[in-house]
């Protein structure tokens, strides 16, 4: 790929390292400020347009990334160029797209777990599951640590997990709960992704849908306002044993449970769900 334009200086690139310092210490705010410094010398900069797309996806603005990696195509990795726009791809629901970009990563630099691992959760939405149990142990077997292959828990043994998680909580939460089902399903539906702009993120854990019950009038039609979801294979693949699964459970039930009642993050203590 060609990169015939001015590299960066050697301070400049001192300055992107200690941006990726920001980002790993989740300095987002400081990374920003940092980053629009060197973006004010070097606007149109390949390997800025790079970070800029890598920053934005990390503040939750997938097609503002896809249109930083516009006039990114000459920068110095496009291994990276490819694994971001499959990132913002795949953050926004546009799997076949996703998968596409995942898979000129790898073919550029197969060495990568991130763009296995992406390219294992784009499959699964994609439905393929021998494509995604290939491309996860790909991943594993480039950085087992921190890209272990997903657990297996039978469906009857997760079940019991969510069971135990919605027993565990505090009574008046409960029975609040009468006539709301907590439902399991693999995945989240493109459909509930795209209620909201930009999408929900497809390794979405849980999913609270429909009115919280603070929000219903007194006239309003009696019947459950909602449901919350759980999403079985995000949790699996979010998890490293049943201990942790379970705790996963725990606090993905809790936290819709608080969507539900239509709580903010200072109440859910008052009830028992923090």
């Amino acid at each position: 790929m060609d990169t015939n334009y001015e590299t960066l200086q050697e301070t400049e690139w001192a300055e992107v390292d200690r941006i990726h310092e920001l980002l790993d210490e989740g300095e987002l705010d400081a990374a920003r400020s940092a980053l629009d410094q060197l973006l004010r010398k070097r606007p149109d900069h390949p390997d800025l347009r790079i970070e800029d797309a890598t920053l934005k996806l990390e503040e939750g603005e997938p097609d503002q990334a896809l249109a930083a990696l516009r006039g990114a195509e000459r920068s110095a990795d496009p291994a990276n160029y490819f694994y971001l726009r499959a990132a913002a791809h795949h953050e926004l629901s546009r799997f076949a797209e996703a998968e596409a970009d995942a898979q000129r990563s790898i073919a550029v630099y197969p060495g990568n777990p991130l763009a296995h691992d992406l390219l294992s959760r784009v499959r699964e939405h994609l439905g393929d599951a021998k494509g995604a149990a290939e491309a996860s142990e790909a991943a594993a077997e480039l950085d087992p640590e921190n890209f272990p292959e997903p657990l297996e828990v039978s469906d009857q043994a997760f079940d019991e997990l969510v069971e135990k998680a919605v027993a565990e909580l505090p009574e008046k939460v409960r029975r609040k709960l009468d006539e709301i089902p907590v439902l399991v399903q693999p995945l989240p539906t493109t459909e509930m992704l795209g209620e909201e702009s930009p999408p929900l993120t497809p390794d979405l854990l849980g999913l609270f849908v429909g009115r919280h019950l603070f929000a219903q009038l007194p006239t309003a039609v009696p019947g459950a306002p909602g449901a919350i979801f759980l999403f079985r294979r995000n949790l699996l693949r979010a998890c490293s044993d049943v201990e942790e699964l379970a705790r996963e459970i725990r606090v993905t039930v809790q936290h819709e449970v608080g969507h539900l009642l239509g709580l903010d993050e200072d109440e859910l203590e008052d009830w028992g769900l923090a």
